[in-house]
């Protein structure tokens, strides 16, 4: 006799049981991975940094007292054509500040992720020309990823307020008074954190004119998984430009799991857990050639990662806690 076909509630049944066995079995598997956590070890030669007279100097450390307004943490992969872009308008900013009102005083540290061109070597001509109280370069031994590289920079960071800024130079660095203003706005801080993060959720319309049908897929999926799994909050979580108060980069980064593309995701749903406020301010940004992310194969391991993210804080495979580098 034959076999009857399944009846339609029937099917369903069937279905969402099978949905229930996968979701299951990608909860196991996030759990049992969530073993491999970057350590916050350092390799001896980042306790580090080469001075401007080509001398080594031990790194400070965050959790010490800030001796600067302003730290600015640049990771760079391979940017020896993109950062003296960036480096020139930063530091033309930030001197003639600096000229305005004597009492403001920053840093800018380079964090060299492992770079296999003249990225360091280019940096520290910057270093020579400003001295090593104003631009200090992190070599790193091997390559960790952007969110390594700027985990690593924030801890050797000696200002009040940390900024993170790409090397590609895709945001005007006068633009900082915008989310200093943001971040301003969010007071009183609780526990002194509060994080202003900049957005180019306000060009979306224009970018999508100029994307494929395939990248402006890619870039909703993205957006919408943002949204479901991790931050509700925030409409741009990727843009490179965020400032953070102190405390706020010490228990956010030293709470870090991720260490690639997905780590400002991971860095904001932190900040969320921890009830950091976070404003989003707009920003002006352009598109800059030179991309280090690979379109789908680096969308896939985002979107990897925020499964990733939401199932091992919700299984307690990762805690918020805060860790020290050593």
């Amino acid at each position: 006799a034959m076999a009857l076909p399944l009846s339609l509630p029937g099917a369903a049944a069937v279905l969402a049981g099978l949905a229930a066995l996968l979701l299951v079995l990608v909860i196991m598997i996030a759990h049992v991975t969530a073993v491999k956590m970057p350590t916050l070890h350092r390799h001896e030669e980042e306790k580090f940094f080469i001075n401007a007279e080509g001398m080594k100097e031990s790194v400070p450390s965050i959790h010490d007292p800030p001796t600067k307004e302003l730290s600015v943490v640049v990771p760079s992969y391979n940017e020896e054509d993109r950062l003296p872009l960036m480096m020139d308008e930063a530091l033309d900013y930030l001197e003639k500040r600096q000229k305005q009102d004597p009492s403001f005083t920053y840093e800018v540290i380079v964090v060299d992720d492992g770079s296999k061109d003249q990225t360091t070597e280019v940096a520290m001509k910057y270093c020579k020309k400003y001295g090593s109280d104003k631009v200090r370069v992190l070599s790193l031994v091997k390559n960790r990823g952007k969110g390594g590289a700027v985990r690593m920079g924030v801890f050797i960071s000696r200002g009040k307020k940390i900024l993170m800024a790409d090397a590609d130079g895709a945001t005007k660095f006068a633009d900082i008074e915008k989310v200093e203003e943001g971040l301003e706005n969010l007071q009183p801080w609780p526990n002194q954190m509060a994080i202003s993060c900049g957005s180019r959720a306000h060009l979306e319309k224009d970018s999508i004119a100029k994307r494929s049908y395939f990248r402006t897929l890619l870039m909703y999926g993205f957006h919408f998984l943002v949204w479901f799994l991790c931050v509700k909050e925030i409409r741009d979580t990727q843009c490179g430009f965020k400032l953070l108060t102190r405390e706020a980069a010490l228990r956010t980064f030293s709470t870090l799991h991720i260490e690639r593309w997905a780590f400002d995701v991971e860095l904001l749903y932190i900040a969320q857990c921890l009830r950091i406020p976070i404003a989003e301010v707009a920003v002006n940004w352009t598109e800059i050639e030179g991309s280090k992310l690979v379109p789908f194969w680096s969308w896939l391991q985002m979107g990897r990662d925020l499964l990733f993210i939401r199932l091992r804080y919700m299984t307690g495979a990762w805690q918020l806690e805060t860790r020290k580098c050593n």
